[in-house]
């Protein structure tokens, strides 16, 4: 019986392996083109975005939709293609935390009491997905396993 459980575990565990790398993909492509799309639309309408950064009494309001729309597209981009991932995860990440105190400051106050308004607050599957990207990398359908694949080979001939 311990036989039986133990190849059925095993099993398991390689489904999972299988399927990580379309998971991984999945993800990024879903939200990280619409991380994309929203960072572009903020950079085409700077001034109305302006006008909602300062409304929630976000410092240099101009300056600030340059920086978020950059982040989101560049940090997007780079996620959607999977190159430099973990890095560009990271502006990423801290975006949308500042997104969560400075746009829904209830939502993270009731992350303990009631974390169904943290969870359907807007950035949380940004959030979510760069936190993914960034503890597990982009996985096997990504520019940086390519590069990685292509340095190790070069390495391997020196």
């Amino acid at each position: 019986m311990k036989d039986i459980v133990d190849r059925a575990y095993a099993l398991l565990i390689q489904t999972g392996k299988l399927c990580q790398p379309v998971f991984l993909l999945a993800i990024r492509l879903y939200f990280f083109w619409q991380l994309l799309i929203i960072g572009w639309g903020k950079l085409i309408n700077h001034g109305k975005v302006t006008e909602y950064f300062a409304s929630l009494g976000i410092p240099f309001p101009g300056l600030n939709v340059y920086v978020v729309g950059l982040t989101e597209c560049l940090g997007g981009a780079l996620i959607l293609v999977g190159l430099i991932s973990r890095l560009a995860s990271i502006p990423v990440i801290v975006a949308m935390i500042v997104a969560y105190f400075a746009g829904d400051p209830q939502a993270v106050a009731s992350f303990f009491s009631d974390s169904d308004k943290f969870v359907k607050a807007d950035p949380f599957p940004f959030l979510f997905s760069a936190l993914i990207i960034f503890c597990f990398g982009p996985g096997w359908f990504s520019l940086d396993n390519l590069l990685k694949r292509l340095w190790d080979r070069r390495r391997q001939y020196r």
